[in-house]
């Protein structure tokens, strides 16, 4: 009988895929943990974004637009398409137009070579599939988005580091990594180079206008026995509190041949909504489409209707503005935060990021930060408080990894919860040096 305990079956092991075993114990996950375990704890590890500007009033007034009529009603609930919305592509043609200070005609943006996906994770992640054999490389700055990391173990690729400072990934490391792959024969090897441009997770760094059209060069002049495209991730974009504005790397793409923008509303307007978007080379745009029809053959179609109207009812830009606002305030919050507990010790540097939801911290060389670490042991067990350990951040070896850096998030806690997380990790700290 099904479920009988007094049947004694055979057992045998459950087995596997190869990608499975790639994407095994990821930080995130464990991160997400320890959150939801001990909801005492002050998390400034959390990269979630602020509750209180959450969009409801634009979002209740889209939904009461759409289900009016109940014959649109039914079009909006009903499947999609694989690409996305036509009327949300539409409408990013202008959105795009804005941030790069140009008008829809002079950019000249096709809303068909447009794909609309659940946020830009997966974007991101079906770039990878598509691109991507076990053993393909991807460069990446030192640090990067951790999370990225992760999708490129899950495809059997690896990532090699490239270095960092204060503009960003450095083109003329860049470019000395390509010749030595070129002379070692490893060039046909390299597919990505991979970039987030603007308030760099988990940095705050931006990368320089004259290495944005760097990048583009660079990619073009090592595709010699294929493309290397450069993949863009621009998701904090929006989130611009003070500093320059620049172009993106993809509008220095002129023949929109090499570069893919991938972008997100997550963190501008809602990550419940969940919908990202991507500008694709045309070479690009069916194989993704096709394998994007593997996995839902077109995200929330919902969602997407949600936002077209936000933008057509004009509602958008102003909702960013507040978002901005808020987030400047947190920001400030924090730095006053490093500069009041951090101050006066000795080896503690961070940056002061112009936009994101992130400050970089590095400690004295000598004091790790990652899990096994005793400061970290300290400052969640002891102290209550939680980062993401900076060596998460990084690809390459053991020895090529930093582990004095710690990424600290401003964007979930008030600006009174930042304060006291911050002097609880400062005594942290003191307690290990």
């Amino acid at each position: 009988m099904r479920g009988d305990s007094s049947v004694d079956a055979p057992s045998v092991p459950v087995r596997l895929s190869q990608r499975a075993e790639w994407t095994r114990k990821q930080a995130i996950g464990f991160l997400m943990q320890q959150a939801v375990e001990n909801p005492q704890v002050i998390s400034l590890a959390a990269g979630l974004v602020d509750r209180d500007t959450l969009p409801v009033e634009e979002a209740r007034g889209a939904v009461a637009e759409i289900l009016r009529d109940e014959e649109q009603g039914r079009d909006v609930l009903q499947y999609g398409t694989t690409q996305g919305a036509e009327r949300l592509r539409g409408a990013l043609v202008d959105h795009l137009a804005n941030l790069e200070g140009k008008s829809p005609q002079e950019m000249g943006l096709d809303p068909n070579r447009m794909i609309l996906t659940n946020g830009s994770q997966q974007l991101l992640s079906l770039i990878c599939q598509v691109l991507l054999d076990p053993g393909d490389i991807c460069l990446v700055a030192a640090p990067t988005y951790f999370v990225f990391l992760g999708t490129l173990a899950g495809v059997g690729a690896q990532a090699i580091p490239i270095e960092t400072d204060e503009d960003g990934m450095r083109m003329d490391a860049l470019e000395a990594e390509l010749k030595r792959m070129e002379s070692a024969g490893e060039l046909d090897r390299v597919k990505l180079i991979y970039l987030v441009s603007d308030f760099e997770n988990p940095s705050g760094i931006s990368l320089s206008a004259e290495r944005r059209a760097a990048a583009v060069d660079i990619a073009r002049r090592f595709s010699k026995e294929h493309r290397i495209f450069v993949l863009e991730d621009a998701a904090y974009r929006e989130l611009r509190y003070d500093g320059p504005e620049m172009p993106s790397i993809w509008s220095h793409d002129e023949a929109g041949d090499t570069v893919i923008l991938a972008q997100t509303f997550s963190k501008s307007f809602s990550p419940g909504l969940r919908v990202g978007y991507g500008v694709i080379p045309a070479e690009l745009l069916e194989p993704i489409c096709d394998r994007k029809g593997n996995e839902d053959f077109g995200s929330a179609h919902f969602n997407q209707q949600i936002l077209a109207t936000v933008f057509e009812q004009g509602r958008y830009a102003a909702h960013v503005e507040k978002v901005c606002a808020s987030y400047r305030v947190k920001r400030d919050s924090m730095l006053a935060a490093a500069d009041r507990y951090f101050g006066d010790i000795p080896g503690v540097r961070w940056v002061r990021p112009h936009g994101g939801l992130y400050v970089w911290m590095a400690l004295p060389e000598h004091i790790e930060t990652g899990f096994d670490s005793a400061l970290f042991q300290q400052a969640a067990k002891t102290e209550e408080v939680m980062y993401v350990p900076g060596e998460l951040c990084y690809a390459g070896s053991e020895e090529q990894r930093l582990k004095n850096r710690m990424r600290l998030s401003f964007g979930v806690q008030t600006p009174a919860g930042i304060d006291e997380g911050m002097k609880r990790l400062a005594r942290a700290v003191r307690s290990v040096l």
